[in-house]
């Protein structure tokens, strides 16, 4: 069949999708090259803070000291370098990266990527609860606009690239180039536009490739070998998309009320702001290592089943807490992560309770787990394919795939039906009102 320019956007050639598809694989390559080295450099970084928290403990009272002090310098640091270089790269990045593609606003200078790179290892390397892939989202379509730009190319298909560029990272942080190409059709563009698709899917697929040089092919998240959820446990998965979706409701209420209550003390610089949730990050980290941090640890435990019912909510809560303050600080640093945890966590104890409660049904707390991930996923992001197929390239979990239907169905009516925004709805809401009083 031959390509027209009617087949295009208005005003586009045959000639204009050759060069992006040309673009693609260069996109592509750059994003997985360096979200593969940012999560090589953090893993790296954690096992460094891990092992010098556990000298410090051998002297407990100046062991405290140094590992709270570090923190606090490894945060002030990180917003010290948001500030001063590129204020766009404060917090996950995506939201930015949305209102870029809409055309609100321009997009950030290159600068903005080594103020990602390092501020967000300093961040999320010290032990602030915070995400790898808001980094790699933003400095993968940071990338895809360098590119575009020394290529010559229109604002039109700089938006294709950018759009890509930012699916990229996403695939690249959590090795699963599906969602990375449906969270850009889903979440940055909100239609299927197939020229954004194409470009999407091999930017994704290119960014995988490379990374996986660097990282190795295995998923993410280690998950037994899970059997299909019989008919009779079913609707307990529905039971649980509505309760994931109250809690999500929670989770965007107090992760928005916690950045309000950080920015009120406008009087304290920003950098101060976060070096003293850095150092209250530093003291949970000498007492309770595994507690800080992205949180893939906390993760695999909850879907190794590992975590007893008892101490599950005192953990969501803690975590909700310390995710809601790390974002507040204003380090570069995503939410992903994080609310993965939450939802594995959730997802677990609420299996645990149904295993307690119907002895005859052959249940699986660690299939609730993996669902769990989705279902919050949904209902904080608004997001259902992403986070369906996010947690099953995670997991490769595939028979988990009708219970995670039912789950996120129930968890998005909630969302919906209440009138709670999705998260980065609101984000996008606070960075457009920021940029206005910045602009008046």
């Amino acid at each position: 069949m031959k390509v027209t320019a009617s087949d295009l956007d208005p005003g586009r050639t045959p000639r204009d999708l050759v060069i992006l598809a040309l673009l693609t694989p260069i996109v592509g390559a750059a994003a997985g090259l360096v979200g593969g080295l940012f999560r090589l450099v953090l893993l790296n970084a954690d096992a460094l803070r891990n092992r010098l928290v556990g000298e410090a403990q051998a002297f407990p009272l100046i062991g405290l000291l140094l590992v709270v002090t570090a923190c606090a310098l490894a945060g002030y640091a990180a917003a010290w370098l948001v500030r001063r270089y590129s204020p766009v790269a404060s917090g996950s990045g995506i939201p930015h990266v949305e209102v870029v593609i809409e055309g609100r606003v321009p997009p950030a200078p290159f600068r903005l990527l080594p103020v990602k790179f390092v501020g967000g290892t300093l961040a999320i390397g010290s032990g602030f609860a915070l995400g790898r892939e808001g980094p790699t989202v933003q400095m993968g379509a940071s990338l895809a606009d360098l590119v575009g730009t020394i290529c010559r190319r229109s604002w039109v298909d700089r938006r294709v690239l950018i759009a890509a560029g930012a699916g990229a990272g996403l695939a690249t942080a959590f090795n699963a180039p599906i969602a990375g190409a449906i969270f850009v059709l889903e979440e940055l563009v909100r239609r299927f536009e197939p020229r954004i698709a194409m470009v999407a899917l091999g930017t994704s697929a290119t960014a995988v490739s490379v990374s996986r040089l660097i990282l190795g092919d295995a998923p993410d998240f280690t998950v037994q070998g899970l059997d299909y959820a019989e008919a009779g446990a079913r609707p307990l998965f529905l039971v649980l998309g509505l309760l994931l979706g109250l809690f999500a409701i929670v989770y965007n209420r107090t992760l928005l009320a916690t950045m309000s209550f950080v920015g009120g003390f406008k009087s304290a610089p920003a950098e101060l702001r976060a070096a003293v949730i850095g150092a209250g990050i530093g003291a949970l980290a000498f007492f309770y290592p595994d507690l800080v941090g992205g949180g893939d640890p906390l993760t695999q435990r909850a879907l190794n089943g590992l975590d007893a019912l008892a101490l599950l909510p005192a953990l969501i809560l803690l975590r909700l807490v310390l995710g809601s303050l790390s974002y507040a600080a204003g380090t570069p640093g995503g939410l992903f992560a994080p609310m993965l945890v939450l939802g594995a966590q959730a997802g677990l104890a609420f299996g645990l309770v149904c295993q307690w409660a119907f002895p005859g049904l052959a249940i699986e707390p660690i299939g609730f787990a993996v669902v769990g991930m989705a279902a919050l996923f949904t209902g904080i992001v608004r997001a259902p394919l992403t986070g369906i197929v996010l947690v099953i390239e995670m997991t490769a979990s595939v028979t988990m795939l009708l219970p995670m239907l039912m789950a996120c169905f129930a968890a998005m009516f909630v969302g919906i039906i209440t009138r709670d925004p999705p998260v980065y709805e609101s984000l996008r809401d606070r960075l457009l009102e920021t940029a206005g009083k910045l602009g008046s």
